[in-house]
């Protein structure tokens, strides 16, 4: 299964039993990302700020005083069962007096933040790789015209009197066809890195 993250932050609220539950998302690249955006989504005056985010294999969540399991756990189902990662979501809950019980609580918590991800922009992870090769001053202009074609970007390049060392990113799976496409290209002249 592919993983997407969110393209841009994203809100929904709903009301369940008098209580109004808002959930809010956001994309991230680090721990420090998700606890800038928890501080910054939490509202103080609402009876709980509860959260989850998942950051490859890190994850974390939190109740915030709400019986255990009963919120920050559903809220990380909810990105979990959706396809997200490199994201944080906050719940924030007012208590419209009326108690939900714990399987209410799970239902409203999760619902909410599953429903924010189903209607959230997203963007799909694509695993990257980067590669160095070098080619001669005659085929820089044919790696040029292939970089689009692998949707390579270029991330440096050095000279020296045979040539270019150009550092490359791309989707790693499109490798060992650029590798293959450019050796072709280039009659077997062009040399990445890993290659000696």
């Amino acid at each position: 299964m592919s993983l997407d993250t969110l393209a841009a932050p994203a809100r929904h609220e709903i009301d369940v039993r008098h209580s109004r539950f808002l959930a809010s998302a956001a994309p991230i690249a680090s721990v420090e990302d998700a606890a800038a955006f928890v501080k910054q989504a939490s509202v103080a005056d609402a009876t709980h700020n509860c959260w989850a985010w998942r950051l490859g294999g890190d994850y974390r969540s939190s109740d915030d005083g709400e019986p255990a399991g009963t919120a920050g756990r559903p809220i990380l189902a909810a990105i979990d069962g959706q396809g997200y990662d490199r994201i944080v979501v906050v719940v924030t809950r007012w208590f419209g007096g009326i108690k939900l019980g714990a399987g209410g609580l799970v239902r409203a918590y999760g619902g909410a933040a599953a429903e924010c991800l189903r209607l959230a922009p997203r963007l799909p992870l694509v695993e990257t790789a980067t590669v160095a090769v070098h080619v001669a001053f005659g085929d820089l202009s044919t790696l040029h015209h292939l970089l689009p074609a692998f949707a390579a970007d270029k991330r440096g390049e050095s000279f020296d009197a045979d040539g270019a060392r150009i550092v490359l990113e791309l989707p790693a799976g499109a490798v060992a066809d650029l590798k293959t496409r450019l050796r072709d290209a280039t009659r077997d002249r062009a040399r990445f890195d890993d290659e000696g």
